[in-house]
């Protein structure tokens, strides 16, 4: 059984963006990014400090606005018109959730797709749906297809399962996978937790995607042996031993299916460091894009 090592893919991923920054430099542009948080969610407020630590390591202009829980709609909507003018900033991010008053899909279409790195808008969807490259896949999925091709793992003519359906991982990620060309070519079905017999389709998988959103809801009876999992599912259980009093486990039962599995992600250290190393690639690719900068000439010219 080979650990799918998140922490090293990610490092990898973030070297390939200071190379790409870099050559950006050379050519009088730097990314910006924008990170927009509204309400005091804690969990929230420790994804944007990552995000903000991760720009500043990187040499990324990085926007951080806090706003109170008791922003309007009207409010934001205006932050958003404003970012989408500023030519300092190349991507926009809206943390979600947001307070249950916002609207989030209004607020999604409002973000200019260009700057979209959430890649969440109607436009990158549908984008993605046409395999057009210029559009902004979701960071999770992208960074989920970018450890199967660092790991050298086959999607080409492979059964994949996804369980999940959401469009922040389990629909982009089924796209990704069953698109023409490298790290695609997959046969890809959708499961669900109403799935019946979902056990029975997750055993037809070669490579099983777990983005259910249920602690250790994967167990040994969903895995054949000799699968590749992937475990998207970062939940907080409780645990009185621990120094918190909780830890954190996958959708995936680690311990019942690991030794079923011819690689596994682990939780933490597995897709969780994707996410944002993928944040900082699409930041990276916005600022080239709305450039006209070709970023496959930093291959050419040998300087990556």
């Amino acid at each position: 059984m080979q650990l799918i090592d998140g922490k090293a893919v990610s490092s990898s991923v973030l070297e390939d963006c200071r190379a790409q920054i870099e050559f950006l430099s050379n050519r009088g542009c730097s990314p910006g990014l924008a990170v927009v948080l509204v309400g005091d969610d804690p969990a929230s407020r420790a994804y944007v400090r990552s995000k903000e630590r991760t720009c500043h390591e990187l040499g990324i202009h990085s926007v951080k606005m806090e706003l109170s829980a008791e922003t309007t709609q009207d409010e934001l909507l205006g932050i958003i018109a404003s970012l989408n003018q500023d030519e300092d900033v190349d991507g926009i991010l809206v943390q979600s959730p947001p307070p249950a008053h916002i609207d989030e899909r209004a607020i999604i279409l409002a973000i200019d797709p260009s700057k979209d790195v959430d890649g969440f808008h109607p436009v990158n969807v549908a984008k993605l749906a046409l395999e057009e490259p210029g559009g902004f896949v979701p960071c999770t999925p992208l960074g989920c297809q970018r450890l199967l091709g660092h790991y050298g793992i086959e999607t080409r003519g492979r059964r994949v399962v996804v369980v999940g359906r959401s469009m922040i991982v389990g629909k982009p990620l089924a796209m990704l996978l069953m698109a023409r060309g490298d790290l695609g070519d997959a046969t890809v079905t959708v499961a669900h937790s109403r799935t019946d017999d979902l056990p029975g389709v997750c055993l037809d998988a070669d490579i099983l995607v777990a983005a259910v959103g249920i602690p250790e809801f994967i167990g040994k009876d969903h895995v054949k042996e000799g699968a590749v999992v992937i475990d998207v599912g970062i939940n907080r259980v409780e645990d009185k031993g621990a120094k918190k009093g909780y830890r954190l486990v996958g959708d995936v039962n680690f311990d019942e299916v690991a030794s079923r599995c011819r690689a596994i992600t682990p939780v933490p250290g597995g897709v969780g460091p994707m996410t944002i190393a993928m944040l900082m690639s699409n930041t990276v690719k916005a600022c080239a894009q709305r450039r006209g900068i070709d970023l496959a000439d930093l291959t050419e010219t040998g300087l990556s």
